[in-house]
């Protein structure tokens, strides 16, 4: 696989003003390493190699256990993830795959029983703007090795 446009330096601005809502992201309702779980579980979604990478070193650094990580492919079988963790990765999923799933009411309800308003909005949040970045580094072939 070889990069397509380095679209971090073509359009660097744009980047710059992605990158604006990073803060706000580390530092909402959604603890670090519940949200590196969800990052990680959207780019294992959407094929995103560079993400993938990135949000795997992410999560053990924020102490998520090698189980997790290992089994969040198949996390619905694993016995490693509580009630709110599973709610986040269901709604995760529905929401990336929102062309598929219509993001149900079940998903919703579900969420909302773990999460409130404000929470469920930053989650959302997380997962809409890792599918941006997952849309950009596989549309242009970013490589893990690239930081843009």
């Amino acid at each position: 696989m070889s990069q397509r446009i380095p679209y971090h330096q073509v359009a660097p601005e744009a980047v710059q003003a992605l990158r604006g809502v990073v803060p706000y992201i580390q530092s909402c309702s959604i603890e670090a390493a519940l949200r590196h779980m969800v990052e990680l579980r959207v780019s294992q979604i959407n094929g995103c190699v560079f993400c993938v990478t990135m949000h795997t070193r992410e999560a053990h650094e924020a102490g998520v256990n090698q189980s997790k990580l290992d089994c969040l492919p198949v996390w619905r079988e694993a016995p490693y993830y509580d009630p709110r963790e599973r709610a986040a990765l269901a709604w995760a999923e529905s929401v990336t795959l929102i062309s598929q799933t219509g993001v149900p009411d079940e998903a919703y309800e579900e969420a909302r029983r773990h999460f409130s308003e404000k929470e469920l909005v930053d989650l959302t949040l997380i997962v809409s703007m890792m599918n941006l970045w997952n849309r950009m580094a596989v549309s242009f072939r970013l490589p893990p090795s690239t930081r843009p």
